[in-house]
């Protein structure tokens, strides 16, 4: 088995990860750190994001007043502590962002151009057209490049983290390209691997979000926090899932139900399309289930109608809107509305940390979807997740290499080469080797279809303790799974098999913490319990691996300023 060392390893190669690399090194320029990312990191999810990202640049706007939509926008379960933290912040990463080079639209008199989004009370969220996402990892990844000692193994799978007396020590990763099982220890680990969105069927999210970092931390023994709290988006289209973005009603586009109304003075009259995304899904939902959608060959969907808004603002301001409706609809959104309907987005929780990233976990760190800052709580604000990435992976980036300074370098001993040594036979030895079993599809099929019809917008106990059963069996049905493929090199089969043994455990999570939480609250919504209950779930599920099922336990919420209200908008 080979092996590796480096002072600081962080698995993912996306704006949480890219970010915390650069910190880390601007800290102590001799910091050794190695990227290792299961893709090339320009295909990371980043890319995908599409609106913009949300910081207080005018004169208009106060962090007071984006901490406030950002925590009411949660339905209060945010931490207040961590939201200050992020609003302050926001600014000068944003301005960092700039200096390196990304490629913001701008006003006429040179500003960095802002938009309107969901749940924001003013434009606050700046933007590159509507490509934001690309934008933003393209200059992260080259600012990276200036930097010898940042080093990067791109497609290389991590299967485990070495943990020695409950200290990070390093991980187990695949090559892909020789199918190697290797070593690569360091001094602290930074986990930034992005959400766990494939769970379910239909979803924003690309092949890649399997739940890797979340799984992998989960196993290690760090809770995961607040996982019942899953966003769905408003505006997918119905046959790919591919999302036209906030910034398409930022500009200020039309929900409409089959008569040509724009249903959504009956949910959220003083925000119409701006309201959030938990309400404007249960919306479209509500038209739907009463018979006032659209039927088509992908299921029931609402209309987008873009085409007031002329063709020279959406050429301007939303062309990628355009591009996607052309190519995967035939539509030209100047003169057609887009047919859309809600799918799974976003993770609010994940990995437990604190602001700086810290999982509780001697030399283990987290940030970005993987991880619940409790920032988002019970619904995440569009707009500020591309910045939350910033923030905390500068962090968590700041946090590990001051951990790292004062720390010897692991050995490869036992006990984390006895570790490795199980890893590789779980891998090699038994799961590579199985000669009959079912297929990892199949079983990958039934998980997506459960989550999506008994965990997914309305949720109620009965269902909620069927997708439990069900997805604890599957659990037991992969462990006779079959990989059909059984060469080493880039064995895409092997590395799905081993993705979906991490969606099961990050699954089983979701249903185990909505069935305890007897109430309705930002994107968590139950038909048996429709009411927001402040005072018995005021605060963070915390669901903990055990040889069984999850254990669930809670932690409180933390108030400063803002004591939780109606929210009404």
């Amino acid at each position: 088995m080979e092996h590796h060392s480096h002072d600081i390893v962080i698995v993912g190669g996306g704006a949480a990860g890219l970010r915390a690399a650069i910190a880390a090194v601007e800290l102590q320029p001799k910091m050794d750190v190695a990227v290792v990312s299961k893709v090339y990191p320009m295909r990371s999810h980043t890319v995908s994001a599409e609106g913009g990202m949300a910081a207080v640049t005018r004169e208009y706007d106060s962090f007071d007043s984006h901490a406030y939509d950002t925590i009411k926008g949660s339905d209060f379960l945010a931490d207040q502590d961590s939201v200050e933290f992020f609003v302050k912040e926001a600014p000068r990463e944003s301005y960092q962002l700039e200096h390196w080079g990304c490629p913001f639209s701008r006003d006429p008199d040179g500003r960095i151009s802002s938009r309107a989004f969901g749940g924001m009370s003013v434009k606050r969220t700046l933007f590159a057209t509507d490509k934001i996402g690309f934008h933003l990892l393209h200059t992260l990844f080259q600012t990276s490049l200036k930097y010898e000692n940042i080093h990067r193994y791109d497609e290389w799978f991590v299967t485990s983290l070495l943990v020695d007396k409950d200290r990070v020590e390093g991980v187990t990763a695949i090559e892909m390209r020789t199918g190697e099982l290797v070593t690569i220890l360091g001094k602290a680990v930074i986990i930034a691997t992005g959400g766990c969105g494939r769970i379910f069927q239909f979803t924003t999210n690309g092949w890649i979000k399997t739940g890797d970092g979340m799984a992998l931390a989960y196993r290690a023994g760090v809770p995961l926090k607040d996982m019942e709290m899953v966003q769905y988006h408003p505006t997918l289209l119905p046959n790919t899932g591919i999302l036209i973005t906030e910034a398409a009603r930022g500009e200020g586009g039309h929900l409409l139900n089959k008569d040509g109304e724009r249903f959504l003075k009956r949910y959220v009259p003083g925000k119409m399309e701006l309201g959030p995304r938990d309400i404007l899904s249960r919306a479209e939902m509500s038209e739907i289930n009463a018979g006032r959608g659209f039927d088509g060959p992908y299921g029931s969907y609402v209309n987008l109608d873009l085409t007031h808004l002329g063709e020279i603002t959406i050429e301007d301001k939303l062309p990628f809107v355009k591009e996607l409706a052309e190519k995967y609809l035939g539509i030209d959104p100047a003169h057609e509305p887009i047919p859309v309907r809600p799918g799974q987005h976003y993770m609010m929780g994940g990995v437990h940390t604190d602001m700086h990233g810290f999982t509780g976990m001697p030399g283990l760190y987290a940030a970005g979807e993987v991880a619940c800052v409790t920032m988002n709580g019970a619904n995440r604000l569009g707009s500020n997740s591309l910045t939350e990435c910033l923030v905390f992976g500068a962090a968590a980036g700041r946090a590990a290499a001051q951990y790292a300074m004062h720390e010897n370098s692991p050995s490869f001993g036992n006990p984390v080469q006895g570790e490795a040594m199980v890893e590789e036979k779980r891998i090699f030895d038994q799961l590579l080797k199985n000669e009959q079993g079912e297929k990892v599809s199949s079983i990958r099929t039934e998980m997506q279809n459960q989550m999506e019809k008994n965990v997914g917008i309305y949720r109620e106990e009965n269902r909620l303790k069927e997708a439990c059963r069900i997805v604890g069996e599957l659990k037991t049905r992969l462990k006779n799974g079959i990989v059909e493929d059984k060469d080493h090199v880039y064995n895409t089969e092997l590395v799905a098999s081993l993705e979906l043994d991490f969606m099961l455990d990050v699954a089983e999570t979701i249903p185990y913490s909505a069935l305890q939480r007897h109430e309705s609250r930002g994107a968590h919504y139950r038909t048996d319990y429709t009411k927001r209950d402040d005072a018995n779930f005021l605060k963070h599920s915390m669901a903990h691996k055990t040889t069984g099922p999850p254990r669930i336990d809670y932690s409180p919420v933390t108030i400063t300023r803002w004591k939780p209200e109606e929210r009404v908008y």
